[in-house]
């Protein structure tokens, strides 16, 4: 099979997962175990973190709706404490392992994300290195475009821009629920678990020497 482009996803692909950060918060306060990730889930295509990360709320309204969610499903968690979890560290064998991509194939980013600063006016650095995304050929954010993953409008805006077949494309995400519409297009899809097992993944996908 011949690649033409690999796409990525950002957080939890070429960062750390922040569900190393949520499970930490939650034992430090004495939360229910995955109060916040199955918050998250709930109603996941409309629920507080869709409305926010399609830019539809503000940063308020999003602090009552998701504390709303999490108390109905057994404790009030502030939906401004969970921004701050968002930021893992950048993954750096994955950021050689985008560089050697970027020198043989086009590479695009699908990132769901936050309206711009919601996370930056809270820790006080941005979630976003300017060096990692200029290593892209197109960037779609969820919240500048009012879409998110996973609908499939995005995924098709993604190979439309690049001006590449689905089917020759690699596509990275650590959420399967988003991997799904990316598979059904015709994409080799990688469920990112670490830096490690993507990497091995993607050098078989790709034929490439990435470490």
């Amino acid at each position: 099979m011949t690649i033409e482009a690999v796409i990525f996803d950002f957080g939890g692909v070429l960062t750390s997962s922040p569900f190393e950060a949520f499970t930490r918060f939650e034992t430090e306060r004495g939360l229910p175990i995955d109060i916040i990730r199955r918050t998250n889930a709930a109603n996941h295509l409309e629920n507080a973190w869709a409305k926010f990360e399609r830019a539809e709320v503000d940063i308020d309204t999003f602090d009552e709706l998701f504390a709303a969610e999490s108390l109905a499903l057994g404790a009030e968690v502030r939906g401004r404490d969970v921004l701050p979890l968002l930021q893992g560290d950048l993954r750096p064998e994955m950021v050689e392992a985008l560089k050697r991509i970027k020198a043989q194939f086009k590479t695009g980013c699908i990132t769901n994300n936050l309206p711009a600063n919601a996370i930056g006016s809270l820790t006080g650095r941005s979630l976003y290195i300017a060096e990692v995304m200029v290593l892209f050929d197109h960037v779609i954010e969820s919240a500048k475009i009012g879409l998110r993953k996973p609908d499939p409008r995005i995924y098709r805006m993604m190979v439309e821009t690049l001006k590449v077949d689905p089917q020759k494309c690699v596509y990275l995400d650590d959420l399967g629920v988003n991997l799904k519409p990316a598979r059904q297009m015709g994409m080799t899809t990688i469920k990112v678990t670490g830096g490690a097992q993507a990497i091995a993944e993607l050098e078989a996908a790709t034929g490439l020497k990435l470490s």
